[in-house]
């Protein structure tokens, strides 16, 4: 493993860290301050809301920051802590709508921490081979913050007080942006018509251009199309996952057996996140993906239709065990298809409406509990994971699309016509 990389998983580590126990921290925090979770489950949904807004705003200033290597993104993650510090020292003492205003600003910068750090992997390990198993790695990322995350919370707030919990995710999270500073992220070869001398073409894409250049690309490209597709519905499914596993184990007789259910689930994922780090060629990503999702929604299928707690412990590890590897499918998928002007703004957007999907998912199941047994909620739930395998039915296996994933939407030969220098 390289030095870059090693650098750039402690940074993905720290900041998802942070952003994988606000959850628990802030309802802590609401529940010491106020009484009640109702604050800190507003405060929640403004830092979640504005992920897939801001993604497209986001990536195209990231992109357009390209030249400065990590300097926006050392940016993005220092308001991003200042953000969490903020939310730690208004929440119950401010009026609501300065806390909502600041949690919302920590949620534009979101997009950052998942997919806009992820998309810097591909000028930190430019080898495609290596690069495989970089993304495998940091998909791992995310499961082991997702572990270790609420536990730290959980522990720190029993010992020192929910209002410490919050400020320790503030620390992870400047430590990300410090350990960012690190990171020596190739600058891209000037381009023709802006090296020196020559005049740009006027064919230049204005800010609104570039903000729509990601979408037009996730639309175009069949397998950004597809995977975005896919992942998305399959979120909705997982939005609503912690709340069915509570009430799953509750029903069954294991009051408390929920957090089990979804310890075991994210174990999985982490060891299937690093198996998919040592998988041979042979495989596509797209295939993978597919196998993925069918594994995952048949493992939570038979979960909700298992009678003994054993055998649905087992089932949610298993689910977890084919749900680790799609991540790592994702992040190749985005970054081979992905022309490179707007390989950013794909990785922000795919994360963002993966992020809004699962908020949505969290409300339906909130809303339709009561009318479902749990057995019920668990199998719509996993039958979205299968849905979403069906959306990448008939979806080209080639590892790129036909015109490379280097070259952006603006970059097409018509296009690189100059004028002559004076």
């Amino acid at each position: 493993m390289g030095r870059g990389l090693r650098g750039y998983l402690a940074t993905a580590t720290c900041a998802r860290l942070a952003d994988d126990g606000m959850a628990v921290s802030v309802t802590l925090l609401a529940l010491h301050r106020t009484g009640s979770a109702a604050q800190g489950a507003a405060v929640l949904a403004a830092w979640m809301a504005p992920h897939a807004v801001a993604a497209p705003l986001t990536g195209a200033l990231a992109a357009r920051a390209r030249g400065a290597g990590a300097a926006f993104h050392v940016a993005a993650l220092g308001v991003f802590a200042a953000a969490i510090a903020g939310v730690a020292l208004t929440l119950g003492r401010a009026p609501v709508p300065v806390v909502l205003a600041v949690a919302a600003l920590g949620g534009c910068c979101g997009p950052m921490v998942t997919g806009g750090l992820s998309s810097l992997l591909a000028g930190l390990v430019p080898d495609s081979g290596a690069r495989a198993r970089a993304y495998a790695l940091d998909a791992a990322t995310y499961n082991a913050a997702g572990i270790a995350a609420p536990a730290a919370v959980t522990t720190t707030a029993g010992v020192w007080g929910a209002g410490p919990a919050m400020a320790t995710l503030a620390v992870s999270a400047a430590g990300a942006a410090g350990l960012a500073t690190t990171l020596r992220v190739p600058r891209p070869a000037a381009r023709r018509a802006d090296r020196p001398g020559r005049r740009r073409s006027p064919s230049r894409s204005p800010l609104w251009e570039e903000l729509l250049g990601g979408l037009r690309v996730l639309w175009r490209i069949p397998a950004l199309r597809g995977i975005t597709a896919a992942t998305s519905l399959a979120f909705v499914g997982v939005g609503g996952l912690a709340p069915a596993a509570v009430v799953l184990a509750d029903e069954r007789g294991y009051p408390g057996g929920g957090g089990l259910l979804l310890t075991v689930l994210a174990a999985g994922a982490l060891v299937g996140a690093l198996g998919a780090a040592r998988r041979g060629p042979g495989l596509s990503d797209v295939r993978l993906a597919g196998i993925c999702l069918v594994g995952t929604g048949a493992a939570l299928l038979g979960a909700a239709t298992a009678g003994p707690h054993p055998v649905c412990v087992a089932l949610f590890a298993l689910a977890g065990l084919f749900d680790g590897p799609l991540l790592a499918a994702t992040l190749r998928i985005r970054a081979d298809h992905a022309p490179l002007a707007v390989r950013t703004q794909v990785f922000t957007l795919g994360a963002g409406l993966k992020t809004t999907a699962a908020s949505a998912g969290a409300a339906l199941t909130a809303a339709s509990a009561s009318a479902l047994s749990p057995a019920q909620l668990l199998a719509g739930l996993a039958a979205l994971q299968l849905a979403g395998a069906t959306l990448l039915y008939g979806i080209p296996h080639s590892a790129h699309p036909e015109e490379g994933p280097e070259k952006g939407p603006e970059e097409g030969p018509e296009q690189r016509t100059e004028e002559p220098g004076p």
